[in-house]
């Protein structure tokens, strides 16, 4: 009896599918709130990140003691899954250097990843990766350190698929506010927030790109924020439309109160989850070879569809049938 193989196998080329990064991406910069926010994760396990922020959550002055604090968290046992990033200066910035030649000596193989914000054009990120692929050689740690970055200027927009495109980069966010405001005054503010930053032609059209960007790379869309972050429901329709009609697969969170919404959100219905299995294991019984499932013909095209959704199951945390878990996605 030949043993079934597995869709990852039957269906990517190596390079073709995007890493498997938990959906929401949870910002936090002062320590008490970086420790509740372990112990959050502790409690719900790894469905989302956590990017503990060395840039707008360092005090002034104090830069240098607040990397060292945010790397002996991600090393701490209180980093249980191993999904601790962290966010640095911009490169250019005085303190840059600094925060990564600490954070990758202190913590280099312990960090999930790091997040390189601001970048001007593709060749200031390609020099800040530069950098930090210097450090990780001279601590002999991170080499395999993941980067991410933030789109949030007119020449990182420019060059978004450049910025994909990049080995080292494994996924880019929208940095909405600081995008709006490098236009100085001709997108208005309601397109900072609420249901205006999905309307703005220019604010959606930098979604999209990012977006299209990303996905032609192989790489992961990172959503903006909401910061409306006490209305639920606002929070809600605003991570629905991230992930239905634009296209993103993880999203930012900057409040606890946040994660769980934008995770129910990125989470693939049960009627959706059941499907996939259906004819995933349907496909796996034929080989891989096109079926037909309720008078519906299905291929490799589709098959991939639905592994990207049974993915998107597993990566917000939804239970799926045992048989399913070891049939599908190889697990014991």
């Amino acid at each position: 009896m030949s043993t079934a193989i597995l869709p990852r196998d039957a269906l990517f080329e190596e390079g073709d599918a995007a890493p498997a990064l938990p959906v929401c991406d949870h910002y936090c910069g002062v320590e008490a709130r970086m420790r509740k926010s372990l112990a959050l994760q502790a409690e719900l396990g790894p469905v989302f990140d956590i990017t503990l922020d060395c840039e707008d959550g360092a005090p002034v002055g104090a830069e240098r003691e607040h990397a060292r604090m945010v790397a002996e968290l991600v090393i701490s046992s209180d980093n249980r899954h191993g999904r601790v990033g962290a966010r640095v200066h911009p490169n250019g910035h005085r303190s840059f250097e600094e925060d990564v030649d600490t954070l990758v000596g202190v913590a280099g193989d312990r960090l999930a990843y790091l997040m390189i914000p601001k970048p001007r054009h593709l060749l200031d990120l390609q020099r800040a990766i530069e950098h930090i692929e210097a450090a990780c050689a001279r601590h002999g740690r991170g080499q395999a350190l993941p980067l991410h970055a933030l789109v949030e200027t007119h020449g990182a927009l420019r060059d978004v698929h450049a910025l994909a495109a990049l080995p080292r980069i494994e996924s880019l966010s929208f940095g909405l506010m600081d995008f709006v405001s490098a236009h100085r005054g001709a997108i208005p503010q309601a397109a900072m927030g609420g249901a205006g930053q999905f309307e703005h032609p220019l604010v959606v059209r930098a979604k999209l790109e990012i977006a299209a960007a990303c996905h032609a790379a192989a790489k992961v869309p990172s959503h903006c924020v909401v910061t409306e972050f006490k209305d639920t429901d606002a929070l809600a329709h605003a991570a629905r439309r991230a992930v239905r009609e634009f296209g993103y697969m993880r999203m930012w969170s900057i409040h606890p109160s946040q994660i769980e919404v934008i995770v129910d959100a990125f989470a693939p219905s049960t009627a959706e989850v059941d499907e996939a299995i259906e004819i995933l294991s349907a496909a796996q019984a034929a080989q891989w070879a096109p079926i037909r499932h309720r008078d519906t013909l299905h291929d490799r095209a589709s098959y991939r569809y639905f592994w990207a959704l049974l993915e998107q199951a597993r990566r917000t945390g939804q239970p799926l049938p045992a048989s399913a878990r070891r049939a599908l996605l190889g697990e014991p």
